[in-house]
């Protein structure tokens, strides 16, 4: 595994973490604590130290199932980052929960899930910029920083080229943008990282098998559950897929490796954070971070 500086946080986290919204069970499997356990204890066999995780991957469950682990484990050995903004109500459902209150409230209820005394990386999830702009929900946070309940703050972009937010990160003290980037999605190229890079802001690309477009599971033609989201644009996008791999991966290697190390390859990213349904994906994942990449075009506007 290698490492890399989270921006200015001075922190240093495997290039592969864990991402763990299908430990919310929206990912059309439920995971018991043992097999949370097994997976986690992988992780860190492999180096991994990052895990990102939110207040609404069920109702914090994502985050209790965390929490279990770490109470067995040493919670020192591990970067844990989560979100606040939502609350989750059930598949794909969840009410916003913006005022300064109800995230002190939505980060105590973490803490709790967690079984811990702090948060290394709280990210603001995915919320408007009308929301965003608020004042004395900053202020909160940064009280919370200073009582050592949050470690850093960072922002998990809702639209990837928010470039709003990004600019206005050191403002807010945040230190960290998580944004989706894959090579089917390019946009935080043009605007999003060349600011991260100008402030120092780490950055979480997350998505970057794109759903699983690009681990060479899935040919045209597949077809997906009928409350699979991706089944409205699934053609287009494994048309694409096609033409990459058939143009762009060289010869004998796992394209999801390819996928996650093509993202590292982009000197604004720290990390990848791919979820995973089982221990091999994860086994797999983890060999991207030794994977050298010789074409470096697309780093090219």
């Amino acid at each position: 595994m290698k490492y890399r500086k989270l921006g200015k946080t001075g922190l240093d986290v495997s290039v592969v973490g864990v991402g763990t919204w299908q430990f919310g069970g929206e990912w059309g499997k439920d995971f018991s604590q043992q097999e949370v356990n097994q997976m986690l204890d992988r992780a860190k066999e492999l180096g991994m130290n990052l895990i990102d995780t939110a207040e609404c991957y069920g109702d914090h469950l994502s985050e209790a199932l965390i929490g279990k682990y770490l109470q067995q484990d040493r919670r020192e050995d591990w970067i844990v980052a989560t979100k606040f903004g939502h609350h989750f109500h059930g598949h794909l459902n969840r009410t916003d929960h913006w005022s300064a209150e109800e995230v002190l409230k939505q980060l105590d209820d973490s803490l709790q899930a967690l079984r811990t005394d702090y948060i290394d990386l709280y990210q603001f999830h995915s919320g408007s910029d009308e929301v965003f702009d608020n004042d004395d929900l900053w202020t909160i946070l940064d009280k919370q920083v200073q009582a050592g309940k949050i470690r850093h703050l960072g922002i998990s972009l809702g639209s990837n080229d928010n470039v709003y937010q990004t600019d206005a990160a050191t403002k807010i003290h945040a230190e960290v943008i998580q944004v989706v980037y894959n090579r089917l999605n390019r946009k935080p190229e043009e605007k999003v990282f060349p600011s991260c890079q100008r402030q120092d802001l780490g950055v979480l690309a997350r998505e970057p098998l794109a759903n699983g477009f690009l681990s060479g599971k899935y040919k045209p033609g597949a077809v997906f559950g009928e409350n699979d989201w991706r089944s409205a644009k699934n053609q287009d996008q494994l048309k694409l897929v096609e033409e990459i791999q058939r143009k762009e991966l060289p010869e004998g290697v796992n394209m999801a490796q390819w996928a996650l190390a093509w993202c590292l390859q982009n000197p604004a990213v720290t990390s990848v954070i791919p979820g995973y349904r089982n221990i091999e994906q994860l086994e797999s994942s983890a060999k991207a971070a030794d994977l050298e990449l010789a074409d470096h075009s697309h780093l090219q506007a």
